[in-house]
């Protein structure tokens, strides 16, 4: 197989190789905060999930803790076949239905009596995921680090300083921050931290079928410490969980482990909220490089949250764990006024309109929403086969220029504008606020850049009351 072929294409080609015969669909699923694309294959009544991703060694990390969890009657998905680069693979099709799914849907119900029993089911899995999975567990197929040590906690705090506190333009003094990371990091490794450390335990990455909950995304996973895992899931800024039931689920929690081990329920205690904290860092980082930088719907949503859980944390701290640097940054953060109204929106229509190349996939619907329009440029003439535009994208003038002469492109654009224009003045009389478009070529750079654009203008135009941002996938 050629190292030049598309992901669906080498997936599709992989499960031709493993089945015996070319599947009859290949459906790519929406992108997630990985780099890692996924597929739907289809064929005789059957699905199957193919993955592509470029990184080897956390492809490796991944089927191998596939199979060790497997083999210790953990329910994880099956690995049905890996290309011989090691770049994709087939496994077992669990369905959409995931924790945070179920978990908002019952909430929208006001089940909390519902909730309360999928989390303990969830939280007596992890004992055993943690238990079982550090029995036989080969170090060496860890990725990237073996355990969950100071390097790694230093670099997680350092991932929340670069991108959020600096990102957030917190003020706090860089020498004695990093003399607390350190603090911080040595008073976490007196906890034991052999435990098999999941390290992504979180709704999305549970997936809930009719033969019970499967778990998936454990690829990062290493020995650690116990605190880490529960502190993840129930500390999670997408469910943001109701404060009763958050300290419920986590006596549910401790009562399960430390029957299972033998352990002490204050000597978990004592190393919780410092990990929840940790954990929160780990996740702000991620919320500021893709929310305040990249400006992400979903990731900036999640910083309030972030923050109550912060709020939270913060007094439940051991009083001899002396971090001042550390705690003035995080009450400023917590202070901050403009950080704390950060994705709560507005009343304010916003309509956010995408280029993409089906090559990567339909973009992912951060709102949660389920997605909007698709508009399919491949039948436009395409400006990438002319050398004169191979290196141009569809901001540029000569690309501009050359799909503008085209009566086809322009009445393509007409007719894309009419459907929307009547969805906006629906959604503006319902007092909706989140609306999706998307254009889609073959690689995302000329035709679809150029429709997304000419609309989005447009609508500016048109619509000076709503909110309009233009995004190009392939140009990021």
């Amino acid at each position: 197989m050629s190292i030049l072929k598309t992901p669906v294409e080498r997936v599709g080609e992989l499960f031709a190789e493993w089945h015996g015969a070319k599947a009859d669909f290949i459906i790519p699923l929406p992108a997630s905060g990985s780099y890692r694309q996924y597929f739907r294959l289809g064929t005789g009544g059957h699905t199957w999930i193919g993955a592509w991703n470029a990184d080897v060694k956390e492809n490796r990390a991944f089927v191998y803790f596939s199979r060790l969890l497997k083999n210790k009657g953990l329910n994880v998905p099956d690995i049905y076949y890996v290309s011989d680069d090691e770049l994709c693979w087939l496994e077992q099709d669990l369905g959409d239905v995931t924790l945070l799914s179920e978990y908002q849907q019952l909430m929208d119900k006001g089940d909390l009596n519902a909730v309360e029993t999928v989390y303990r089911k969830t939280l007596e899995d992890l004992v055993l995921f943690q238990v079982k999975g550090r029995e036989g567990m080969d170090l060496l197929q860890c990725y990237p680090r073996a355990r969950f040590d100071n390097r790694s906690m230093l670099w997680d705090l350092n991932y929340f300083k670069y991108y959020f506190l600096k990102f957030a333009r917190i003020p706090f003094d860089e020498q004695d921050l990093e003399n607390d990371f350190q603090i911080f990091a040595d008073y976490l490794m007196q906890a034991d931290t052999g435990y098999f450390l999941y390290r992504d335990f979180q709704s999305r990455n549970i997936m809930l079928t009719p033969e019970g909950h499967y778990y998936i995304d454990y690829q990062s996973a290493r020995l650690g410490a116990a605190q880490y895992d529960p502190s993840s899931l129930l500390f999670e800024a997408k469910t943001h969980l109701p404060d009763d039931l958050r300290r419920k689920l986590l006596d549910h929690y401790v009562e399960v482990f430390t029957r299972e081990t033998r352990s002490v329920r204050s000597d978990f205690l004592k190393f919780y909220y410092p990990y929840a904290l940790i954990r929160q860092l780990q996740a702000m980082g991620a919320y500021g490089f893709r929310g305040l930088h990249e400006q992400k719907p979903l990731f900036l949503e999640s910083i309030p949250h972030a923050l109550n859980h912060i709020r939270l944390i913060l007094p439940a701290l051991p009083e001899h764990l002396r971090i001042p640097a550390l705690k003035s940054a995080l009450q400023a953060l917590t202070e901050n006024e403009n950080l704390r109204a950060i994705g709560k929106g507005s009343d304010k229509l916003t309509v956010r309109v995408y280029s993409f190349s089906y090559r990567s996939g339909i973009p992912f619907d951060e709102t949660l929403h389920g997605g909007g329009f698709v508009f399919d440029c491949r039948g436009l003439p395409n400006p990438g086969r002319l050398e004169t535009f191979k290196s141009l994208t569809g901001k540029d003038q000569e690309v501009v220029e050359y799909l503008g002469q085209f009566r086809e492109v322009n009445d393509f654009i007409a007719h894309a504008r009419s459907m929307v224009s009547m969805h906006i003045n629906s959604y503006l009389q319902r007092g909706l606020t989140e609306m999706m478009v998307c254009f889609g070529c073959t690689g995302g750079r000329h035709r679809s850049v150029y429709c997304a654009e000419k609309l989005a203008s447009e609508l500016e135009k048109s619509w000076p009351q709503i909110g309009v941002r233009c995004i190009h996938t392939s140009l990021q």
